[in-house]
């Protein structure tokens, strides 16, 4: 069984050590959550990764609460979301005390046009990684290509796109069965 410690510890890493956001920690979650201790499966962590998408809020603090909770019940949880909080909340303090005296800066300026691409990068290899684990194939990659272009270049409301997929993935299941 997990200890509160070890829950903590992992998510303070992630917390910790990740540029970009939620998305961009799904590499070091998939790593100290599978990986390293074993505590969910490939597959219980892409259901996690469903639905910490579908709640409502930050996707990381819900994938630390899920998991949290999981593991320990309600002080897991705890344990989890503190620990992948702490750090960036003290990192973004510190950045709004000082971002207004260095924000004018050349060398502040351009050391976050070069850290754009590597947040791409960050978020785009999870994307990678857990279509290979979902098993997408090349006749199934077609539907997020969609939902994606009708939401960008056409403007349709991601909620809608969201409702349909759900409604034609139901009514594919039963003509199908």
């Amino acid at each position: 069984m997990a200890k509160y410690c070890d829950i903590f510890w992992s998510f303070f890493k992630v917390g910790t050590f990740t540029i970009g956001g939620g998305y961009a920690m799904l590499p070091l979650m998939q790593r100290e959550l599978v990986d390293r201790h074993g505590w969910l499966s490939e597959e219980e962590f892409l259901d996690q990764v469903a639905l910490a998408q579908a709640m409502p809020g930050v996707f990381a603090v819900n994938m630390a609460s899920l998991t949290g909770f999981r593991l320990r019940r309600g002080w897991g949880s705890v344990a989890a979301i503190v620990g992948n909080v702490m750090m960036p909340i003290v990192f973004i303090l510190l950045l709004a005390m000082f971002f207004r005296a260095f924000r004018e800066n050349v060398y502040v300026e351009r050391i976050f046009l070069g850290l754009r691409p590597a947040v791409v990068a960050l978020i785009a290899a999870p994307v990678f990684t857990i279509a290979r684990s979902a098993k997408v194939t090349w006749s199934n990659v077609w539907i997020p290509v969609v939902c994606a272009l009708l939401i960008w270049l056409l403007g349709v409301n991601p909620a809608i796109v969201v409702l349909a997929a759900a409604l034609l993935g139901l009514l594919y299941s039963k003509i199908r069965n």
